[in-house]
């Protein structure tokens, strides 16, 4: 499901939230329109159907039913004027804050030479965290990744990600991020990530000692799930990504780099794939 925020009509946006929740579970206009807290049962399909429209109100559960949050939940507010304003000088107000939005959160994907910026674990890292130090020398950006890299690596790094255009140099040590969102082309995926997924979770494994618990957080969950569950659950975890995602973006600056590992993976075979043994 792309992002709101790559659309330019409402309606459109609504409707195929609509067909990609049904494509993996039971989701019904009824339901679709109950989550908003519309009282008509039918009331998001007109809207979706262009027989209704959304007021200032409808627009904030709407976005509520779709769990829009920051820069995304702005962004369909402003879509919405967009769709539905009468004279041409707030069609052209809510268009230019459309544009605006994008343009600070556009998502870049990456292909090319460019995928290898998931090669080692400090190109991500120093993306975020050299726009945090400005002026900060190469030893002193070295330093806070608790010297994993020496001050050559950390300067050779940020030679690459200027050259990709993952950095923008503003003035003598200080960056700012090109764009606020990155996505990897499928081509690329298979090899990289699983790479760069076996580097944070050995980091994740080393944060249960290394930070007090009020700067990490781990929980987890061990389920008895089919098939059809864990597609739901698939849904959810990519609709909670993109909203930390927009929490994340939604404001430049920072005081430190997080990373957030979400994992859900197998721990026995299928049952109906293990023949069990009876006595006889």
């Amino acid at each position: 499901m792309k992002s709101v925020i790559e659309y330019e009509d409402y309606r459109l946006f609504m409707n195929d939230y609509y067909e990609w929740k049904k494509r993996t579970s039971a989701f019904s206009w009824r339901e679709f329109t109950k989550k908003g807290g519309f009282t008509s049962p039918n009331y998001m399909k007109l809207v979706c159907e262009g027989k209704s429209g959304l007021s200032k109100t409808g627009i904030e559960r709407a976005a509520d039913a779709m769990d829009l949050i920051g820069a995304e939940r702005e962004y369909f507010r402003q879509l919405v004027k967009f769709g539905q304003s009468k004279r041409d000088a707030d069609k052209k107000a809510a268009y230019s804050e459309m544009k605006e939005i994008a343009s600070a959160h556009k998502v870049r994907v990456l292909e090319g030479e460019s995928v290898s910026f998931y090669e080692s674990w400090k190109y991500p890292v120093l993306r975020e965290l050299a726009p945090m130090m400005p002026g900060a020398k190469p030893f002193d950006i070295a330093k806070a990744c608790g010297n994993a890299f020496s001050a050559e690596e950390i300067r050779n790094a940020l030679a690459f990600l200027t050259r990709a255009k993952f950095l923008k140099k503003t003035a003598n040590d200080t960056y700012e991020q090109v764009e606020r969102s990155l996505q990897m082309s499928v081509a690329a995926m298979p090899t990289l990530v699983r790479e760069m997924h076996k580097e944070m979770a050995d980091f994740a494994k080393d944060a249960i000692e290394k930070y007090p618990v009020e700067e990490r957080n781990f929980t987890g969950i061990t389920m008895g799930i089919d098939d059809e569950d864990y597609a739901e659950i698939l849904k959810e975890l990519e609709a909670c990504r993109k909203r930390i995602i927009s929490i994340a973006t939604a404001k430049k600056g920072g005081n430190r780099v997080y990373r957030l590992n979400m994992q859900l993976f197998p721990l026995t075979d299928k049952v109906q794939n293990i023949k069990t043994s009876q006595k006889k």
